[in-house]
Order: C-alpha cells, then structure tokens, then sequence
C-alpha cells in the first residue's frame, strides 16, 4: 500500500497523486469526486481481505474497519462515534430520513427550490405513496439572506395557515447548480425555533467547507465523503444527534438492521449477529452496519483519506483554504474572459466578502441570455452576445459541454438559472489559477460560436 508521508505543493505538483489522463484536465470535481493513489491501494486491499477470506472478514473484521472509519469521520465534523454511520450517498441518505419520518395526514415538509434534482424526484416519490403534503420556497439566486430567510418564514406561515403542521425542512449546505453556499447555519436556527426537523443535505459539505455539529446542532445531516474528502465512490455520511436516533428504524433497504415497532410480528435475528456476544453499539449503529451484501469498501477508506490529506496536503486548514480561494480565482478569471461577473449576494457593500462564494465551487455568468416571458436581461449592466429561446437554451448547454469533453479535454458544467446560462466551476488541490484562464479562453470561443447559431447544425 503506498504511504505518502511529504508534504506536496498544491497546483501541478500535486497530479503525481492522483489518476487522471495526462490529458484531461478535471474542472468539474464537484460533481463525482475523485481520489488519490494512495486511498486507491487502501480501497484494493480492503476488497482483497473480502476477497480472500470472504465469511471472517464480512461477519466479523469490516465491523472493526468500519467502527474506526466512523471515528475518523467523526472527529472532523465534531461529533460523537455513535452518532455517525455510513449511506451510499447524500441522496439516500435523505431519503432514508425522510421515509422513516412516516408523514402521517396533516403534515408537510418544506423544501427550497432550487434543489438537487433527485432529492426533489424522491419527495414527490414519497407523495405518491403516503400522506406527505410538500410546500416550496421559491427563489432564484443571487438573493440575499434576508430575503431568503423572509421567504422561509413566509410559507411556514402560510403552511401553518392552511391547517398543516410543518414537521420537517429539507435544505443545502452548497448547493449543486448553480454552485453556492447555502446560508444553511441561519436556516438551522430557524428550524430549530419553529420546532421544524431540520434535515440538511451536505453533498458538498465535508472537506469543502468546515462543519461544527456540536455548533450547529442540526437534527440530520448527510455530506458525501466521496465529492471532497477524498474517499472512493459512494461514501458518504449521516449524522443522527442521539435525541433523534429512534426516529430512524430502517434503511433502504430494510436490511438485517431493522427496529421493529413493538406491536411488529416477529422477525428472525440477523445471520450475523453473535448472540452470544455483548452488547457494545447503539440500535442506530447496528441499523447500518450491514445493509444487505455490497461492497462498502469506500466506507472504510476514510481514514487513509484524510491520511493523505494531513501527511500530503498539510491539513483541513490548508486543503479548505486552498480550494475555495482558487475556486475564486478561477471564477474572476473566467469572468474577465467572458465580460461577465461572478454570482454573489446582490447586496454587497464595497469591500464586504460574499458569502455565497466562501465555498470550493463557484458560479460564472456566461453573456448568453434566455429569453424568457417577463424576464428582463438587459438588467445586469452589460449587453448579451446572444438571447436564445427557452428551446434553444438547453441545445446550447448540450453542444458547449460535448465539445469541452470531446474537443478540448475537459468539462465543466452549463445550465440556465433565471434568464441566463451559467457555468459553475470547481476548485481543488491539484489546480491552477491558469488552468481556469485558459478554461476562459475556450469558453469564450464556444460563446462566438453559439452566438453564430452553430448548436443548431
């Protein structure tokens, strides 16, 4: 298993450790993650023990490799052991919040729109098979806190108003498109005065930004490990304050885990729990340690991660500060290639930071606009190169990404928000501030040519 154990200098220096092609340029590590070499040979050895020795290492040793990752993801997001077990990623672990919940008739969940796609997929899910009654703060960014906070407040109120309970909110920590940071700190106080389940979609959260749980005090979270801590895919994990643990009774699926209700039949013991042996973990611990047989080798990389990331990258400290300011970088750079700004809070006072850009990934305007019926979008200062149609839009942003992947080695992602397209860029170790200029450079070319129509040939 390699060890790396000498510091590495961030930018170019720092490739040697990761898998890439030579050739391919990774900008986009927001949205699959990726790992280093080092967690690679630690994810290949776990897989080898299961290999060789598949009954003693599933039954018995991957509990014990599982019990110290958990500590390890622990320790930084200052929580307790038992109050963190691992899901495959941010998406099941909401959804599996939000099914045991058991909304019954009277009860609504709130959600922000925008939202991740799949997270939005899944509540409408559950609607169809149970008594979830759903509302949405609507919004487009950039918005202020302020306002968004009055939104919030405004439909709990109204939500309350039509004769529903609000028993839960589902919100980010960054969000994924467009690429911004969540004012999820404010959103947790307000749930926690309103008596409101607070269940906190971190996809972006850990190693992209620093996480308190004993300061926030969130009644669930979830953050993949996979995106920005450096582990393989899928990892991530969902943190459970103790208060809040008997309210989750299964996974997805239910597996040898689950905690029947008392007036429940019977259920046979689990194949793989020694009854003879005493009783150390939690019912949640216990509830997802083994969800039916895959391969949670991922899970068990965490401590070789952040290995890597204190003996290779100098710390959380270092690794945090790092990637968002070159996130930061690279967006003003790309920014001036295109004549066009970086998203942020539309309330700035000269010389107040953004808080909406303290965050690894940021979001970039191009100077295409979308004509869309009672936007305006000569608002923002400056003339577009070109006004497509709603239809023509999502053609554009099709064509621009193929030709990054097929044609220059790359790839970033382009999406429409409000009555503009927008790229949202990722920052990371192994970047350069030029590696975003010369991103700029190619972007503003594929502008030219969709301002020519090209996309439609």
């Amino acid at each position: 298993m390699t060890a790396p154990t000498q510091l590495t200098p961030f930018g170019k220096p720092m490739l040697k450790h990761w898998l890439f092609d030579p050739e391919y340029k990774n900008l986009n590590h927001g949205s699959f993650g990726a790992h280093p070499i080092p967690v690679k040979d630690a994810q290949r050895a776990f897989i080898d023990l299961a290999d060789v020795r598949p009954d003693p290492y599933i039954r018995r040793d991957h509990a014990k490799y599982l019990d110290d990752a958990r500590g390890a993801v622990a320790k930084i997001l200052n929580a307790n052991r038992d109050e963190c077990v691992f899901v495959k990623n941010a998406t099941t672990g909401v959804a599996t919040v939000l099914y045991n919940l058991a909304f019954q008739p009277g009860e609504a969940l709130i959600y922000f729109q925008p939202v991740y796609g799949a997270v939005e997929k899944g509540v409408v899910s559950l609607q169809e098979h149970t008594s979830l009654q759903t509302r949405k703060v609507s919004f487009q960014f950039p918005i202020s806190e302020d306002e968004l906070e009055h939104r919030f407040r405004e439909v709990i109120r109204q939500t309350r108003e039509e004769g529903l309970k609000v028993r839960a909110s589902v919100f980010d920590i960054i969000v994924s498109n467009p690429g911004v940071r969540f004012p999820f700190e404010r959103i947790t106080a307000i749930c926690r005065e309103e008596g409101i389940l607070s269940v906190i979609d971190g996809a972006h959260g850990v190693g992209n930004i620093h996480l308190d749980m004993e300061r926030l005090q969130p009644d669930f979270l979830v953050s993949n490990c996979h995106k920005w801590l450096y582990t393989p895919r899928s990892c991530a994990v969902l943190y459970t304050p103790k208060r809040n643990q008997n309210l989750l009774r299964t996974t997805l699926p239910t597996s040898w885990g689950f905690i029947p209700s008392p007036t429940s039949p019977e259920t046979m013991a689990s194949v793989l729990a020694d009854p003879n042996a005493p009783v150390t973990k939690t019912p949640y611990e216990t509830l997802f340690e083994f969800v039916a047989t895959s391969d949670d080798s991922a899970y068990l990389c965490v401590p070789a991660a952040l290995k890597f990331r204190a003996e290779v990258c100098g710390g959380e400290d270092a690794i945090i500060a790092y990637i968002q300011r070159i996130a930061n970088e690279g967006a003003d750079a790309v920014a001036a290639a295109l004549g066009t700004d970086v998203m942020q809070e539309p309330d700035l006072k000269p010389g107040q930071e953004s808080r909406m850009r303290q965050c690894a990934m940021t979001t970039v305007r191009f100077p295409i606009a979308v004509d869309i019926a009672g936007k305006e979008t000569g608002s923002f200062g400056y003339t577009p190169a070109v006004v497509l149609s709603e239809e023509e839009a999502p053609r554009a942003s099709n064509w621009i990404q193929s030709k990054l992947m097929d044609d220059h080695n790359t790839f970033v992602p382009v999406f429409c928000h409000g009555s503009w397209l927008w790229t949202r860029l990722s920052g990371q170790v192994y970047l350069e501030k030029s590696d975003f200029e010369d991103l700029g450079g190619v972007l503003r070319g594929l502008c030219e040519r969709v301002a020519k129509k090209e996309f439609l040939s």
